[in-house]
């Protein structure tokens, strides 16, 4: 199995990165665990999993980041990750 997203932080529930796949894998209608290349595109070929994770999470001293968003097309869809944890997925325009 080959899932792109970074699972070293497993105290906070699942990472935002793989938040993004399984909206994705939601979208295509298939398992997280099946949006893996060649059929699909991998999510660190369009953006650094553990930074996207690192971006969203408290910083080391427990205080939280400023609020905001990172957009980026993922397997054909336009995807929205919010700093309160959403994930939109729509269709490429």
């Amino acid at each position: 199995m080959l899932l792109s997203v970074d699972r070293s932080d497993v105290t906070g529930g699942q990472s935002v990165s793989f938040d993004v796949i399984a909206a994705v894998a939601e979208r295509e209608g298939v398992d997280p665990t099946e949006l893996e290349p060649p059929e699909y595109q991998a999510l660190y070929d369009v953006v650094n999993p553990e930074a996207l994770d690192a971006l969203f999470s408290n910083r080391v001293n427990g205080r939280q980041r400023p609020t905001g968003h990172v957009e980026f097309p993922f397997c054909g869809y336009h995807v929205v990750v919010t700093s309160d944890g959403d994930v939109e997925v729509s269709d490429l325009e």
